[in-house]
């Protein structure tokens, strides 16, 4: 992480900050917002992944506000699902992306899941580069979020 910005695990006291950094984003680019279902877990950060085996944390910049988040969510053995990886539009080209990404993938492997998944919409084409050039491949999952049209999946290597 760039020496001005924090990475930091998320508390409740959070998820409205989240919530607002999450929509913003979506509405610049069109997507959107689903609080009853697809984004019911930004009102409950601590229910929907520490507590079920995941994480969630957020990154600060120096006057402490909440610029970019990332979630792994368990989505059975091994598995986790790559959720809510935002960063604010002003922090971006600045590495803070990429760090986000590498440091949920090394939390995924320390947590003991074997495989990461995610579902994402073609318009975020920053993104999708990104998480292609980190390795994930695209498949066709049974069912994508509404506001979702690609989904993407990375076998983490094994500790043997």
């Amino acid at each position: 992480m760039p020496p001005d910005f924090t990475l930091r695990p998320a508390t409740q006291a959070d998820c409205e900050a989240v919530r607002t950094l999450v929509f913003s984003v979506l509405a610049d680019y069109d997507l959107r917002v689903d609080p009853k279902t697809t984004d019911a877990d930004l009102f409950d950060l601590e229910g929907h992944y520490a507590q079920r085996g995941g994480c969630f944390d957020v990154v600060t910049d120096a006057a402490g506000q909440i610029i970019g988040s990332v979630g792994l969510q368990p989505q059975g053995e091994g598995l986790c699902e790559l959720r809510k990886m935002y960063l604010h539009p002003q922090y971006r080209g600045l590495g803070i992306g990429k760090a986000l990404l590498q440091h949920a993938l090394t939390r995924a492997t320390a947590l003991g899941f074997t495989e990461v998944r995610l579902e994402t919409a073609a318009v975020l084409k920053e993104a999708v580069r990104m998480y292609e050039k980190a390795g994930f491949e695209r498949y066709e999952p049974e069912h994508c979020a509404a506001r979702c049209d690609a989904a993407y999946r990375l076998r983490l290597p094994s500790d043997v």
